[in-house]
Protein backbone atom coordinates (compact mmCIF):
# COMPACT_ATOMS: atom_id res chain seq x y z
CA UNK A 1 0.00 0.00 0.00
CA UNK A 2 1.22 3.49 -0.86
CA UNK A 3 2.15 5.71 2.06
CA UNK A 4 0.10 8.90 2.01
CA UNK A 5 0.43 12.17 3.88
CA UNK A 6 -2.48 14.05 5.44
CA UNK A 7 -1.53 17.24 7.21
CA UNK A 8 1.24 16.30 9.64
CA UNK A 9 0.36 12.58 9.53
CA UNK A 10 2.09 9.82 7.60
CA UNK A 11 -0.28 6.91 6.97
CA UNK A 12 1.65 3.78 6.01
CA UNK A 13 -0.86 0.96 6.53
CA UNK A 14 0.77 -0.52 9.60
CA UNK A 15 -1.05 1.37 12.35
CA UNK A 16 -4.74 2.14 12.13
CA UNK A 17 -5.82 5.72 11.65
CA UNK A 18 -9.19 7.22 12.52
CA UNK A 19 -11.37 9.80 10.79
CA UNK A 20 -14.00 10.79 13.33
CA UNK A 21 -16.26 13.51 14.66
CA UNK A 22 -19.93 14.46 14.66
CA UNK A 23 -21.91 14.01 11.47
CA UNK A 24 -22.52 17.72 11.04
CA UNK A 25 -21.21 20.87 12.72
CA UNK A 26 -23.68 21.62 15.51
CA UNK A 27 -22.04 24.82 16.68
CA UNK A 28 -18.43 25.47 17.65
CA UNK A 29 -18.43 24.51 21.32
CA UNK A 30 -20.04 21.09 21.05
CA UNK A 31 -18.17 20.19 17.88
CA UNK A 32 -14.85 21.17 19.48
CA UNK A 33 -15.66 19.23 22.65
CA UNK A 34 -16.32 16.04 20.70
CA UNK A 35 -13.13 16.46 18.71
CA UNK A 36 -11.09 17.16 21.84
CA UNK A 37 -12.34 14.01 23.57
CA UNK A 38 -11.69 11.85 20.51
CA UNK A 39 -8.17 13.27 20.28
CA UNK A 40 -7.51 12.37 23.92
CA UNK A 41 -8.60 8.79 23.26
CA UNK A 42 -6.46 8.53 20.12
CA UNK A 43 -3.44 9.99 21.93
CA UNK A 44 -3.81 7.40 24.70
CA UNK A 45 -4.04 4.55 22.20
CA UNK A 46 -1.48 5.76 19.67
CA UNK A 47 -4.03 6.13 16.88
CA UNK A 48 -3.45 8.79 14.25
CA UNK A 49 -6.48 11.08 14.18
CA UNK A 50 -8.17 13.17 11.49
CA UNK A 51 -11.11 15.29 12.66
CA UNK A 52 -14.31 15.16 10.60
CA UNK A 53 -17.52 17.19 10.59
CA UNK A 54 -19.66 18.31 7.66
CA UNK A 55 -20.27 21.99 7.00
CA UNK A 56 -23.18 21.02 4.75
CA UNK A 57 -25.16 17.78 4.56
CA UNK A 58 -26.35 18.29 1.01
CA UNK A 59 -27.93 14.84 0.63
CA UNK A 60 -30.44 14.79 3.49
CA UNK A 61 -33.62 12.77 2.92
CA UNK A 62 -35.90 15.77 3.49
CA UNK A 63 -35.66 19.35 2.26
CA UNK A 64 -36.42 20.50 5.81
CA UNK A 65 -33.64 18.48 7.52
CA UNK A 66 -30.78 20.33 9.23
CA UNK A 67 -27.84 20.69 6.85
CA UNK A 68 -25.25 22.54 8.92
CA UNK A 69 -23.86 26.07 9.01
CA UNK A 70 -22.91 26.13 5.32
CA UNK A 71 -19.62 26.52 3.48
CA UNK A 72 -18.33 29.88 4.72
CA UNK A 73 -19.28 29.63 8.39
CA UNK A 74 -18.50 25.92 8.49
CA UNK A 75 -14.98 26.40 7.16
CA UNK A 76 -14.40 29.13 9.76
CA UNK A 77 -15.35 26.69 12.51
CA UNK A 78 -13.21 23.91 11.04
CA UNK A 79 -10.22 26.27 10.80
CA UNK A 80 -10.62 27.17 14.48
CA UNK A 81 -10.93 23.49 15.48
CA UNK A 82 -7.86 22.63 13.44
CA UNK A 83 -5.88 25.35 15.23
CA UNK A 84 -7.19 24.36 18.66
CA UNK A 85 -6.70 20.58 18.36
CA UNK A 86 -3.61 20.62 16.12
CA UNK A 87 -4.97 17.75 14.02
CA UNK A 88 -5.82 17.49 10.30
CA UNK A 89 -9.44 18.22 9.41
CA UNK A 90 -11.71 16.68 6.77
CA UNK A 91 -15.13 17.54 5.39
CA UNK A 92 -17.29 16.66 2.38
CA UNK A 93 -17.23 18.69 -0.82
CA UNK A 94 -20.33 18.54 -3.01
CA UNK A 95 -19.61 20.83 -5.92
CA UNK A 96 -16.59 22.03 -7.90
CA UNK A 97 -17.26 25.60 -6.71
CA UNK A 98 -16.49 24.48 -3.14
CA UNK A 99 -13.06 23.07 -3.95
CA UNK A 100 -11.02 26.28 -3.86
CA UNK A 101 -12.29 27.65 -0.53
CA UNK A 102 -12.43 24.19 1.07
CA UNK A 103 -8.86 23.33 0.08
CA UNK A 104 -7.60 26.46 1.86
CA UNK A 105 -8.80 25.04 5.20
CA UNK A 106 -9.21 21.29 4.92
CA UNK A 107 -6.27 18.91 5.08
CA UNK A 108 -8.26 16.20 3.27
CA UNK A 109 -11.22 16.54 0.92
CA UNK A 110 -13.91 13.88 0.97
CA UNK A 111 -16.15 12.95 -1.95
CA UNK A 112 -19.53 11.61 -0.76
CA UNK A 113 -20.62 8.20 -2.02
CA UNK A 114 -23.45 9.54 -4.18
CA UNK A 115 -20.94 11.77 -6.02
CA UNK A 116 -18.06 9.35 -6.51
CA UNK A 117 -18.60 9.13 -10.28
CA UNK A 118 -18.81 12.89 -10.85
CA UNK A 119 -15.69 13.29 -12.95
CA UNK A 120 -15.28 17.07 -12.64
CA UNK A 121 -15.61 16.90 -8.85
CA UNK A 122 -13.32 13.89 -8.37
CA UNK A 123 -10.64 15.17 -10.73
CA UNK A 124 -10.96 18.73 -9.46
CA UNK A 125 -10.53 17.61 -5.86
CA UNK A 126 -7.33 15.79 -6.76
CA UNK A 127 -6.13 18.83 -8.71
CA UNK A 128 -6.19 20.95 -5.55
CA UNK A 129 -3.17 18.94 -4.40
CA UNK A 130 -4.87 18.09 -1.12
CA UNK A 131 -5.35 14.43 -0.10
CA UNK A 132 -8.69 13.05 -1.26
CA UNK A 133 -10.86 10.33 0.26
CA UNK A 134 -13.61 8.98 -2.00
CA UNK A 135 -16.46 6.96 -0.57
CA UNK A 136 -17.50 4.06 -2.79
CA UNK A 137 -21.01 4.53 -4.10
CA UNK A 138 -23.72 2.32 -2.63
CA UNK A 139 -24.39 1.30 -6.24
CA UNK A 140 -20.86 0.25 -7.18
CA UNK A 141 -18.81 -2.93 -7.09
CA UNK A 142 -15.47 -2.53 -5.31
CA UNK A 143 -13.44 -3.19 -8.46
CA UNK A 144 -15.21 -0.25 -10.14
CA UNK A 145 -13.31 2.11 -7.84
CA UNK A 146 -10.35 1.56 -10.17
CA UNK A 147 -11.93 4.04 -12.58
CA UNK A 148 -12.36 6.61 -9.80
CA UNK A 149 -8.72 6.24 -8.77
CA UNK A 150 -7.57 6.60 -12.37
CA UNK A 151 -9.47 9.89 -12.71
CA UNK A 152 -7.59 11.27 -9.71
CA UNK A 153 -4.25 9.85 -10.84
CA UNK A 154 -4.60 12.03 -13.95
CA UNK A 155 -4.05 14.95 -11.57
CA UNK A 156 -0.77 13.35 -10.37
CA UNK A 157 -1.94 13.45 -6.76
CA UNK A 158 -0.39 10.57 -4.77
CA UNK A 159 -2.38 11.13 -1.57
CA UNK A 160 -5.57 9.23 -2.24
CA UNK A 161 -7.81 6.87 -0.24
CA UNK A 162 -11.07 4.99 -0.79
CA UNK A 163 -13.81 4.13 1.68
CA UNK A 164 -16.36 1.32 1.88
CA UNK A 165 -19.76 2.28 3.26
CA UNK A 166 -21.99 -0.60 2.23
CA UNK A 167 -24.02 -1.56 -0.81
CA UNK A 168 -27.71 -0.73 -1.15
CA UNK A 169 -30.19 -3.42 -2.11
CA UNK A 170 -33.12 -1.08 -1.55
CA UNK A 171 -35.76 -1.65 1.10
CA UNK A 172 -33.91 0.69 3.51
CA UNK A 173 -30.88 -1.50 4.03
CA UNK A 174 -27.16 -1.62 3.36
CA UNK A 175 -24.92 -4.68 3.21
CA UNK A 176 -21.14 -4.72 3.66
CA UNK A 177 -19.29 -7.34 1.63
CA UNK A 178 -15.99 -7.96 3.41
CA UNK A 179 -14.42 -9.06 0.12
CA UNK A 180 -14.45 -5.42 -0.95
CA UNK A 181 -11.55 -4.56 1.36
CA UNK A 182 -8.88 -6.80 -0.20
CA UNK A 183 -10.29 -6.03 -3.67
CA UNK A 184 -9.97 -2.27 -3.21
CA UNK A 185 -6.65 -2.62 -1.43
CA UNK A 186 -5.24 -4.05 -4.67
CA UNK A 187 -5.63 -0.55 -6.12
CA UNK A 188 -2.62 0.38 -3.99
CA UNK A 189 -4.11 3.09 -1.78
CA UNK A 190 -5.37 3.06 1.82
CA UNK A 191 -8.78 1.49 2.31
CA UNK A 192 -11.06 2.86 5.01
CA UNK A 193 -14.20 1.39 6.52
CA UNK A 194 -17.07 3.73 7.29
CA UNK A 195 -18.39 1.87 10.32
CA UNK A 196 -21.29 4.20 11.07
CA UNK A 197 -22.83 4.97 7.67
CA UNK A 198 -22.72 1.24 6.92
CA UNK A 199 -25.36 0.59 9.59
CA UNK A 200 -27.74 3.19 8.17
CA UNK A 201 -31.24 2.33 7.02
CA UNK A 202 -31.51 4.87 4.17
CA UNK A 203 -34.91 6.54 4.22
CA UNK A 204 -35.96 4.03 6.83
CA UNK A 205 -37.84 6.59 8.91
CA UNK A 206 -39.82 8.03 6.02
CA UNK A 207 -38.48 11.56 5.79
CA UNK A 208 -35.14 10.69 7.40
CA UNK A 209 -32.60 7.90 7.53
CA UNK A 210 -32.68 5.32 10.28
CA UNK A 211 -29.84 3.25 11.66
CA UNK A 212 -28.74 0.31 13.79
CA UNK A 213 -25.80 1.55 15.83
CA UNK A 214 -25.74 -1.70 17.84
CA UNK A 215 -24.08 -3.39 14.86
CA UNK A 216 -21.19 -0.91 14.55
CA UNK A 217 -18.74 -2.98 16.69
CA UNK A 218 -19.48 -6.20 14.81
CA UNK A 219 -18.89 -4.75 11.36
CA UNK A 220 -15.87 -2.74 12.52
CA UNK A 221 -14.16 -5.78 14.03
CA UNK A 222 -14.86 -7.80 10.87
CA UNK A 223 -13.39 -5.01 8.74
CA UNK A 224 -10.26 -4.89 10.92
CA UNK A 225 -9.89 -8.63 10.43
CA UNK A 226 -10.18 -8.07 6.67
CA UNK A 227 -7.13 -5.80 6.71
CA UNK A 228 -8.43 -2.24 6.39
CA UNK A 229 -6.04 0.62 6.95
CA UNK A 230 -8.29 3.06 8.75
CA UNK A 231 -11.76 3.73 10.07
CA UNK A 232 -14.30 6.46 9.54
CA UNK A 233 -16.79 6.91 12.38
CA UNK A 234 -19.30 9.58 13.21
CA UNK A 235 -19.19 10.04 16.97
CA UNK A 236 -21.36 12.07 19.33
CA UNK A 237 -21.58 12.52 23.08
CA UNK A 238 -25.36 11.98 22.91
CA UNK A 239 -26.38 10.67 19.46
CA UNK A 240 -30.17 10.91 20.02
CA UNK A 241 -29.65 14.67 20.29
CA UNK A 242 -27.67 14.75 17.05
CA UNK A 243 -29.07 16.95 14.29
CA UNK A 244 -28.07 14.44 11.58
CA UNK A 245 -27.53 10.66 11.61
CA UNK A 246 -28.75 10.47 15.19
CA UNK A 247 -29.60 6.76 14.89
CA UNK A 248 -26.26 5.54 13.57
CA UNK A 249 -23.62 7.70 15.25
CA UNK A 250 -21.44 5.96 17.82
CA UNK A 251 -21.61 7.05 21.46
CA UNK A 252 -18.40 8.84 22.42
CA UNK A 253 -18.33 6.73 25.58
CA UNK A 254 -18.08 3.55 23.44
CA UNK A 255 -15.21 4.68 21.22
CA UNK A 256 -12.16 3.82 23.32
CA UNK A 257 -13.08 0.20 24.02
CA UNK A 258 -13.95 -0.36 20.36
CA UNK A 259 -10.66 1.13 19.20
CA UNK A 260 -8.77 -1.15 21.58
CA UNK A 261 -10.43 -4.15 19.93
CA UNK A 262 -9.64 -2.86 16.44
CA UNK A 263 -6.00 -2.20 17.32
CA UNK A 264 -5.60 -5.71 18.71
CA UNK A 265 -7.17 -7.30 15.63
CA UNK A 266 -5.07 -5.15 13.30
CA UNK A 267 -1.89 -6.24 15.05
CA UNK A 268 -2.78 -9.89 14.55
CA UNK A 269 -3.66 -9.38 10.88
CA UNK A 270 -0.51 -7.39 10.07
CA UNK A 271 1.67 -9.88 11.99
CA UNK A 272 0.18 -12.78 10.03
CA UNK A 273 0.93 -10.93 6.81
CA UNK A 274 4.57 -10.59 7.82
CA UNK A 275 4.66 -14.35 8.33
CA UNK A 276 3.03 -14.95 4.96
CA UNK A 277 -0.21 -16.21 6.51
CA UNK A 278 -2.32 -13.41 5.07
CA UNK A 279 -1.76 -14.35 1.45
Amino acid sequence: MKTIHVGNLTLDGEKLFLIAGPCVIEGYDRTLMIGREIKKICDRLGVQYIFKASYDKANRSSYHSFRGPGLEKGLEILADIKKELQVPVLSDVHDVTQLAPASKVLDMLQIPAFLCRQTDLVYGAAMTGKPVNVKKGQFMAPEDMKNVIEKMEEAHNPNLAVTERGVSFGYHNLVVDMRSFPIMRQLGYPVIFDATHSVQLPGGMGSSTGGQREFIPYLARAAAASGVDGFFMEVHDNPPEGLSDSTNMLYLSSLEDLLKDLIAINQVVKKDKEKGLGK
